[in-house]
């Protein structure tokens, strides 16, 4: 989409200013990752929840609470915490949760910790979102979420297999997700035995999400072109606005997994560097990625423009080329971003614009679709100048981003 073969002029911050989209509109408006309160029409009087989740939204368990009180439509408030593989956790919450462990949340003035726990509460306050967690249905889904999340940890995070093993895992995890498959088959809407969507539906989604990205990038193993009925249930997710703004994107995801799970190990083969050269770009992968409806596309480059000026200053700051030699670089990929032309950046800079692609979080910065195009303009501007690579990101923490510098602009 962006043009190699028109060069724009780098634009001016002011003229950048007057092009991008204004902030979100985060209480009432549709699901954000930057809202630190949700009324959905009710007064702020009418608030019993205080929701305990983590800056980046890269916590799974911290998503699947977070969605169902955005399905429920329940009023709550958000504190954001820091993961250890991140930063440092706030003393302020280890003194209310001593083991520091995310998703915490507060209904009425009772502390409820661990997503179960934390979800059977929220039915007993407020009522099921479809099944009951403890309906048969229920039970029997939530074991196979179980099941399905074993294999993939095994395939993934076990080093040293085998090419045999590798197999074995893999046909093992093919196995299980065949069975989700037949369970997305027995109904006509693509819902877990339902025809509306329920809080299984949202038990399922932060690991598929996960799984989705991990194997692609480190297996070169296509799960939604595989299993077409996950795929229906995906696009299904995509087209609403709650799930949209919780989710992220491939390139976050197969970053933030190593520390949190402890290493994710490549099968070497072809297709899995294939797939992850091409998730590391910025490039789209066709159908084995998010397909948000047309409509909910227009105007993100506009949005990803918006984010990157309200924290341009620490962003200049914290790249590798300081303020000064980082400032024309930019400006150039918003150019790039903002116009969908290519513009020439100076020499020297191609591993800076790398740094901040490489660093973009979906969808603690950006919904889904920005995220990409900022990306892609980034990479654009970047190849313009050479090949040269920012530093590798972090596989046992990933401290390049602490979020403390940033937490007076969110």
């Amino acid at each position: 989409m962006f043009s190699p073969l028109a060069f724009a002029n780098p634009l001016s911050w002011q003229e950048l200013l007057r092009r991008a989209a204004p902030e979100q509109e985060r209480v009432q408006g549709v699901t954000n990752a930057q809202s630190n309160l949700r009324l959905f029409g009710h007064d702020f009087q009418s608030v019993r929840v205080i929701l305990y989740r983590d800056h980046h939204a890269w916590c799974p368990y911290c998503q699947k609470i977070w969605l169902w009180l955005e399905f429920k439509r329940v009023p709550y408030i958000v504190h954001k915490v820091t993961m250890r593989c991140y930063g440092t956790k706030e003393p302020w919450f280890l003194r209310k949760v001593p083991s520091g462990m995310l998703p915490a949340l507060e209904v009425d003035g009772q502390l409820v910790t661990e997503s179960d726990s934390i979800l059977l509460c929220l039915e007993e306050k407020f009522g099921p979102l479809g099944h009951s967690m403890v309906d048969r249905n229920s039970l029997e889904l939530r074991q196979l979420e179980r099941l399905l999340f074993r294999a993939w940890c095994i395939w993934l995070c076990t080093p040293g297999l085998t090419l045999h093993q590798q197999k074995q895992a893999k046909e093992q995890f093919k196995k299980i997700a065949q069975r989700l498959e037949k369970e997305l088959e027995t109904t006509p809407g693509p819902w877990l035995r339902s025809d509306e969507l329920g809080t299984i539906d949202l038990v399922f989604v932060p690991y598929l999400e996960r799984m989705n990205a991990s194997l692609a990038y480190y297996k070169g193993y296509r799960l939604r072109r595989e299993h077409p009925y996950i795929d229906r249930w995906f696009r299904a997710l995509e087209s609403l606005d709650s799930y949209r703004g919780t989710q992220s994107d491939m390139h976050t995801h197969v970053h933030d997994l190593p520390p949190q799970m402890g290493g994710c190990w490549t099968d070497d083969t072809p297709l899995a560097a294939d797939l992850a050269a091409r998730i590391d770009r910025g490039e789209g992968l066709g159908e084995d990625e998010a397909v948000w409806p047309e409509d909910s596309n227009c105007g993100q480059a506009a949005i990803a423009l918006g984010r990157v000026l309200r924290h341009r200053r620490q962003l200049l700051r914290r790249n590798p080329l300081g303020s000064e030699g980082f400032d024309l670089p930019l400006r150039c990929a918003l150019t790039c971003l903002i116009t969908s032309d290519a513009c020439q950046p100076p020499r020297g800079c191609a591993a800076a614009l790398r740094h901040l692609r490489d660093r973009i979080s979906v969808p603690r910065d950006m919904p889904l679709p920005a995220g990409r195009l900022l990306r892609q303009a980034l990479e654009v501007t970047a190849a313009l100048d050479g090949p040269q690579q920012a530093k590798r990101l972090g596989v046992r923490d990933r401290f390049d981003q602490d979020p403390r510098d940033f937490l007076n602009r969110q």
